[in-house]
């Protein structure tokens, strides 16, 4: 199973189930995701929803293995078309958003690496709890890649997006915290105590009154133009994988995955997404 769904009073537990992968995004995944949400939702005992990963990760993105294989076999094989690419692209921003518009809290619980696909999740739910040494971004901003739902400038604000964007740069969870990525930062053996006692504390609440804060919040945010951004910036993900330099990964990277991943980020001095982040850009 690539996610096992669990509850336990009013919290319903989400748990992605690639650990071998480090719990990166596949098609089956994101159907299992759909079908626990639309259950949790029916289940009126449910309040809140806490999202985790299983194994060392949270996610570490799409799968790159299967990215690699639909752009060389698959459902986007051969020449370029923008259309194709964007509808493919948006089944994921659907269901990612799905988290954003379910009327019952969605907590995300982020240890390990968060990155790429992976960071789509945590930005559409509504509160990110975070391991201390976590690590956080969006690598695939240095090529091959946007962010389909757009979200960091709303979670970070203009200046922390465009220095995690403009770089590749991960963030551990202390400063994700720091930066309002993340709504807190524990050591990983505190973390699953940390978020369960959060999401119970939501819970308290009556199930309308959370359905009307969450909506007054969200509302703010979709009057700044989530929706264009969400759209530019699946369009322009497919673009990213098409540019000269987009091509050239593909190639490396259904060659060799790991050697693609190295070469894009050693310059960086990141690659694994090691100890350098944007809290110590000299290091």
């Amino acid at each position: 199973m690539e996610l096992v769904a669990e509850t336990d009073g009013p919290v319903a537990t989400f748990t992605l189930n690639r650990p071998e992968r480090l719990n990166a995004v596949t098609p089956g995944m994101v159907d299992a995701l759909d079908a626990a949400l639309a259950s949790a939702l029916a289940d009126d005992a449910v309040r809140v929803i806490r999202l985790r990963g299983a194994g060392r990760a949270f996610c570490a993105g799409y799968d790159l293995e299967w990215a690699a294989a639909a752009m060389r076999d698959g459902d986007v094989a051969g020449p370029w078309d923008p259309a194709a690419d964007y509808r493919l692209l948006n089944r994921y921003v659907s269901s990612y958003m799905a988290l954003w518009r379910s009327p019952k809290p969605v907590v995300a619980q982020v240890h390990g690496v968060c990155v790429g696909g992976g960071s789509d999740l945590a930005l559409c739910s509504d509160l990110i709890v975070c391991a201390e040494d976590a690590r956080i971004g969006y690598p695939p901003a240095r090529v091959w890649g946007s962010p389909t739902t757009a979200m960091w400038f709303h979670r970070l604000g203009l200046e922390r997006a465009k220095r995690l964007l403009l770089t590749g740069d991960p963030m551990s969870g202390t400063t994700a915290a720091e930066w309002g990525f993340a709504s807190g930062a524990y050591p990983a053996g505190k973390l699953d105590e940390a978020t369960l006692a959060l999401c119970r504390r939501i819970a308290r609440l009556p199930a309308n009154q959370l359905q009307f804060m969450k909506m007054l919040v969200n509302s703010a945010v979709e009057q700044q133009g989530l929706a264009a951004s969400q759209t530019l910036g699946t369009l322009l993900d497919g673009a990213a994988r098409h540019t000269p330099e987009g091509s050239a990964f593909s190639r490396d990277a259904a060659a060799d995955l790991h050697a693609a991943v190295r070469a894009r980020d050693e310059p960086f001095g990141d690659y694994g997404f090691g100890s350098r982040t944007v809290a110590d850009p000299l290091a």
